[in-house]
């Protein structure tokens, strides 16, 4: 009997130890070597499979450890899966509470107004936090996934700065930014000035990405909005430049010369009527509300004085003089 009481004792001894051993050790702080590490919890991971996984993404803390510490505390049910970043100075017991709190680390794009698609692709495309899963898909595949009824992707994604757990797909990005666009666009059709000379809400898209690439003062947004609104009412020609350099490509080196003007693309509104088949930017919200809501103005020209903000002539010779003060 005394031996099994010896037993019983140094067992528990052992456990005592071994408790205390690991309380010790999750108040210890994990050397990272000062720099962050990022790993990433799979869905449907039981604890010892996190251990395993948070080991192999090379956090120097013993799996088994781990796994007793997150069962000693009656936390190994409630890991979460994601996308997590250890820092320096944090302890055993710190990153088992990130985990169950899901605390995941975050990851950021910015689509800058006035950019086009090809430039946004780009961005997520170069993003290290994403799940490249759209790479291989043409623009129209990928808008085929997002359920979009527009094969041509231009100006409907809305440019903003958008934050993801690291890891996200980055189709999840394109389906935010569109479900944003298009909110944004209903909403605006739907608080519209009336008598507007747009068919549907794509040809105000169409005209909100125009304003986008014309304005340099945020303020003349509205009036700029007047000029072209004028322009499409009385049959004449938008003859906006940025139109022009959308549909010469590639082929635009930064300047435009006058045979640019002359050379007739889709896109050309000195050689072709209306608006362009599609947008040419991603307009933001501003670009959105001015074109459903023009200025108040008789206005049909306008040309920048060189400082950002532009001169507004109702007729040709008021529009001449502005021209020869300010560009000749």
């Amino acid at each position: 009997m005394s031996l099994i009481r010896n037993l019983f004792i140094l067992g528990l001894l052992l456990i005592a130890a071994t408790i205390g051993g690991i309380v010790y050790w999750s108040g210890q702080v994990i050397d990272t070597g000062g720099k962050p590490i990022d790993f990433v919890i799979k869905p449907g991971s039981g604890v010892r499979s996190v251990a395993r996984q948070m080991q192999d993404a090379g956090i120097p803390a013993p799996a088994i450890l781990f796994e007793l510490l997150a069962r000693g505390t009656g936390k190994a049910n409630k890991l979460k899966a994601g996308s997590y970043e250890l820092e320096p100075g944090k302890t055993p017991l710190q990153l088992l509470d990130k985990i169950v709190n899901g605390e995941f680390s975050f990851g950021a794009v910015a689509i800058i107004e006035g950019w086009n698609f090809a430039q946004m692709r780009k961005a997520i495309d170069n993003s290290p936090d994403l799940k490249h899963d759209t790479k291989a898909l043409s623009n129209a595949e990928l808008m085929k996934k997002l359920n979009a009824d527009k094969s041509a992707p231009e100006g409907l994604f809305f440019p903003d700065t958008y934050l993801f757990a690291k890891g996200t797909s980055d189709l999840q990005i394109y389906l935010q930014a569109y479900n944003a666009q298009i909110k944004r666009l209903n909403e605006a059709w739907e608080a519209r000035s009336p008598g507007l000379p747009f068919k549907n809400s794509y040809e105000a898209l169409i005209m909100a990405s125009i304003i986008e690439k014309e304005t340099g003062q945020k303020s003349e947004r509205s009036m700029i909005s007047a000029v072209f609104a004028n322009r499409l009412k009385s049959g004449m020609l938008l003859q906006t430049d940025p139109t022009v350099i959308y549909g010469m490509g590639e082929h635009y080196q930064g300047k435009i010369h006058k045979k640019d003007l002359l050379t007739d693309t889709p896109f050309n509104t000195y050689t072709r009527p209306g608006l362009p088949p599609t947008p040419i930017s991603l307009p933001g919200l501003a670009s959105l509300t001015a074109a459903l809501n023009p200025a108040q103005s008789e206005a049909l020209y306008f040309v920048a004085r060189g400082d950002g903000t532009s001169v507004f002539s109702v007729n040709l010779s008021e529009h001449n003089r502005a021209v020869n003060k300010y560009q000749r």
